[in-house]
């Protein structure tokens, strides 16, 4: 782990983007919460909270983060269908909160696969992208 101690504390933040496919009945069951496990969203919003919060016991270099906030969305696209994944997080702290919000966005894609794959069990991940970062030295937009 790297000693980030000399870095002074400064306003991170980070948002990563993911995307499940899946079959276009699939997707209206998840939209419509038609899925034998229900609220598929609901369950994956909360799994990518927990997994950012997880995160430096996940990946063994990340520091611990005090993150002041963590957000996960969803949006239902039909063409091909798909349910696109932005986590946001922000914190004040040394070091940067990217991998935060890549591993909330990557574990809510997993939860629904995992609440769907009984449909659908071709459903593909990917692809798993930081969009943007701010605080630092430097910042980051794709």
């Amino acid at each position: 782990m790297l000693d980030v101690s000399h870095k002074a504390p400064t306003r991170r933040t980070a948002v990563a983007l993911g995307t499940i496919h899946m079959k276009a009945d699939t997707l209206r069951r998840v939209r419509t919460n038609t899925l034998v496990k229900k609220d598929v969203l609901q369950t994956a919003r909360a799994a990518g909270v927990l997994a950012a919060k997880r995160t430096p016991d996940l990946i063994p270099d990340c520091h611990p983060i005090r993150l002041d906030q963590v957000e996960v969305t969803f949006e239902f696209q039909d063409d091909p269908p798909r349910v696109e994944v932005r986590a946001s997080t922000r914190a004040e702290d040394r070091t940067g909160v990217e991998m935060e919000a890549l591993t909330a966005a990557a574990v809510a894609c997993l939860t629904v696969y995992d609440m769907a794959k009984a449909v659908d069990p071709g459903m593909v991940i990917g692809p798993l992208r930081l969009l943007r970062k701010t605080g630092g030295k430097s910042d980051y937009a794709a």
